[in-house]
């Protein structure tokens, strides 16, 4: 009995000590100054240095069973003031170490937000990095759960360092990145307010409609050369729903035996749909990746909307909500990879649904889904620096900390603005958030806005340079 009550009360303390959210590890990886980022990103507008951490953590996996997970942290060189959080959910990768802890699978952009001051966060997602298993792609439940539990480990480790903090929160993403900082708002703002409030979020290039857009397109006669994409969403809903034992229930015997090599870790992503495009136009004659499915699977998709795959696919929808802060979905017409509607369509419908702020915008109507990165993010760091400042202004459009003079304010017709040194970019937005005015100055330091013609009311401003990030409220008169 002494023995039996001894193991109890192992067992008990051994699980109130590892729940989820805890944070297990954290470590060293390297250091990056200001002018380091400078060089290395060629863009004058870095505004610190930063340090980069590897991260674990215990997150529930896709059965509720505790794992453990990692991600890379990013914490700004900043000591004169207060960081904002900024979860960055990373876009499609190729392989099990291809993350962001390892510093792969798009860290780089994890690491130009720190640079730009945020304390930032990029989980790795579950069967990645550290975590086991494989990769369960494009599940919007713990895509979001992983990424809740960094920031909660994160927040443990930023408190125990005395890294001070405003409280604001931006959550981001760039391709699946866009679909996961998608479910991480919206779990976020469900279910965990009270703790992790949103100031804003800007998901990018997203596939949020699963069940319609993507379906719509896969099930088309448009080439598309990334077929690997199809296997990897079925591969990676199937750990999650269990939907099939076989894999040969659900895929073309010719390129099932490629698919299996990749699911078992013998062959990255990139290598998989290379081999797949040459089939497929060896076999049917173009790029098509529904031909990858079974005959009775497809017709299954087609002819059923209650299919598996189709309930699967229409569970990890993350669209059909109403945000309750400023929201912004960036894409481009032009995009590859991942259909353009996606964006308009979750737009129309969180607007339909009763969305106060939320607007879908084209950076880039030419730019495939790789050139299409540079100008989302850039949009989304003067996005996120616009709410940041708006937290802080007040009902006065200029103060006396600010580095950039604006005058007259109000004014009727022009405004000057006028900074101390160097580069700079100046971003002036209405009230909706749109983009009225954007200048990259590279030296003469200063901006004359015609305003004449702008409607009478207020707007904000936000401006980058070598000198730091300021902003404030310019008012237009009758």
């Amino acid at each position: 009995m002494k023995r039996l009550l001894l193991l109890m009360s192992l067992f008990i303390s051994t699980h109130l000590a590892v729940n989820a959210q805890d944070l297990i590890s954290i470590s060293y990886l390297q250091s990056k100054t200001q002018a380091q980022l400078i060089a290395e990103f060629n863009n004058p507008l870095f505004q610190n240095g930063v340090d980069l951490y590897k991260m674990t953590y215990t997150t529930p996996d896709v059965n509720g069973l505790l794992d453990t997970a990692s991600g890379l942290f990013v914490m700004p060189q900043v000591s004169d003031r207060d960081l904002s959080f900024l979860c960055y959910q990373h876009g499609t990768v190729g392989s099990k170490q291809d993350v962001p802890s390892n510093l792969a699978g798009g860290y780089e952009l994890a690491v130009v937000y720190g640079g730009m001051g945020f304390l930032t966060v990029a989980p790795d997602y579950l069967g990645l990095g550290e975590a086991r298993g494989f990769h369960p792609y494009l599940h919007a439940a713990t895509e979001a759960s992983a990424a809740i539990d960094m920031l909660y480990a994160a927040k443990q480790y930023a408190d125990s360092e005395a890294i001070g903090q405003t409280g604001l929160l931006f959550v981001t993403g760039y391709s699946q990145g866009g679909h996961a900082a998608m479910a991480l708002h919206r779990e976020l703002q469900w279910n965990f307010t009270a703790d992790w409030p949103v100031t804003a979020a800007a998901p990018m290039s997203g596939p949020y409609s699963l069940g319609e857009v993507i379906v719509d397109f896969g099930l088309s006669d448009t080439e598309y050369f990334y077929p690997s994409y199809l296997p990897f969403i079925v591969l990676g809903l199937n750990e999650a729903y269990d939907l099939y034992e076989d894999f040969a229930e659900i895929f073309q015997p010719i390129y099932l035996p490629h698919i299996i090599d990749y699911y078992e870790a013998e062959i990255d992503l990139g290598t998989l749909n290379q081999t797949l495009i040459e089939l497929l136009q060896q076999e049917v004659g173009y790029s098509y990746p529904r031909f990858l499915l079974q005959d009775s699977v497809l017709q299954g998709i087609i002819t059923n909307p209650d299919h598996p795959l189709n309930a699967a696919l229409r569970d990890n929808n993350v669209y059909d909500w109403i945000p309750e802060v400023p929201t912004r979905l960036y894409y481009c017409t032009a995009d590859d990879q991942v259909d353009y509607r996606n964006s308009v369509f979750a737009d129309s419908v969180m607007n339909a649904n009763g969305a106060a702020d939320v607007m879908a915008i084209d950076v880039n109507p030419t730019a495939n889904h790789f050139d299409c990165v540079e100008p989302a993010v850039l949009q989304a760091i003067f996005f996120f620096r616009q709410q940041e400042i708006l937290q802080d202004v007040g009902q006065e459009p200029t103060s006396s900390k600010h580095l950039v003079k604006v005058y007259p304010n109000p004014a009727t017709d022009r405004v000057q603005f006028e900074w101390p040194k160097g580069y700079a970019v100046l971003s002036v937005f209405d009230q909706d958030g749109r983009v009225v005015f954007q200048k990259q100055a590279t030296g003469d330091k200063q901006a004359t806005l015609n305003i004449s013609t702008w409607a009478a009311g207020t707007y904000y401003w936000v401006l980058m340079s070598e000198a730091g990030t300021d902003g404030g409220k310019v008012v237009k008169r009758d």
